[in-house]
């Protein structure tokens, strides 16, 4: 089973659940805000993408940081600050058979299950 991560509300998540749903791919959707990130999970990722990949440093909550913390950033700090605050995470995750792919994009999508 598919699975893609991120916050209901967010554009991108929009686009990528109605590209899902139109190409009847079959997902469940995990939300961030309601149910976290599994540290397991999270650990996962970074292994296969890094840490510096799935952390957005485009977004409101990375703007909110001290610029001591971002500064100082290092794999051990962005796990803790992903866990606690999950919207930092770049979105969406989507986690398909021990395999990732962050963000989204039709042209990736397409690649992914044409």
């Amino acid at each position: 089973m598919k699975t893609l991560y991120g916050i209901p509300n967010c554009e991108t998540i929009k686009k990528a659940r109605k590209w899902l749903s139109e190409n009847e791919i079959d997902f469940e959707f995990h939300d961030y805000k309601k149910l976290g990130v599994p540290e397991k999970d999270l650990k996962q990722w970074i292994k296969q993408v890094g840490w510096e990949v799935l952390l957005n440093k485009r977004g409101t909550t990375w703007r909110k940081l001290d610029d001591s913390v971002k500064n100082s950033m290092t794999e051990t700090s962005a796990i803790q600050i992903m866990l606690e605050n999950p919207s930092i995470i770049k979105r969406p995750v989507l986690q398909s058979a021990g395999t990732i792919s962050v963000g989204f994009s039709e042209q990736n999508y397409t690649k992914l299950f044409k």
